[in-house]
């Protein structure tokens, strides 16, 4: 396989030779043979790897309903379960973290939040700015954007750092 450096994690050393775990992206025909194109930032390789270590969601109990990545620094993901019994997010940090802390581990310890999804997204995005403290949120359905009023002493928390937060909200909700 090929793992061209953009679709690498940054700052991820990886050689000739080296065993890695990737996303298939795609597979192209050329005069040498079949190239496979790999990656290791796509937010589906996330997703992947939940799948893999939450039986969960492999079984599709839970279910990963948006994704969003910093590949190196940060995602957020959106789960939901369709068996009230089981919290989803609880199912997917696993006893004492393990089962998150594997996935940190394999995508170089970024971060990892994981969300309750929810169809209505006003709750969504209040859950996923968390833990800053909202004040109003309001949206307009034909742009397609939701407007958030925070306290001043929250507005670095709900914004994140260079963005991210904020950022990473929008791309899991659709919604700028």
């Amino acid at each position: 396989g090929v793992i061209r450096r953009d679709q690498q994690i940054p700052r991820e050393v990886v050689r000739n030779g080296d065993r890695v775990r990737a996303l298939i992206l795609k597979v192209v025909r050329e005069n040498r043979g079949p190239q496979i194109l790999l990656s290791r930032a796509h937010p589906d390789f996330m997703k992947k790897l939940f799948a893999q270590e939450v039986p969960e969601i492999y079984d599709g109990i839970i279910e990963i309903k948006a994704a969003a990545r910093d590949p190196g620094s940060r995602a957020k993901i959106g789960v939901i379960s369709y068996d009230s019994s089981i919290d989803p997010v609880g199912a997917c940090v696993g006893m004492r973290g393990a089962r998150v802390k594997t996935i940190v581990r394999e995508l170089n310890n970024e971060k990892v939040d994981i969300i309750r999804w929810d169809p209505d997204p006003l709750k969504f995005v209040t859950a996923a700015l968390k833990p800053a403290n909202i004040r109003s949120i309001t949206t307009n359905e034909a742009k397609k954007t939701i407007h958030v009023l925070v306290p001043k002493e929250d507005l670095s928390v709900a914004i994140g750092r260079r963005g991210q937060n904020a950022r990473l909200t929008s791309k899991m909700c659709g919604w700028d």
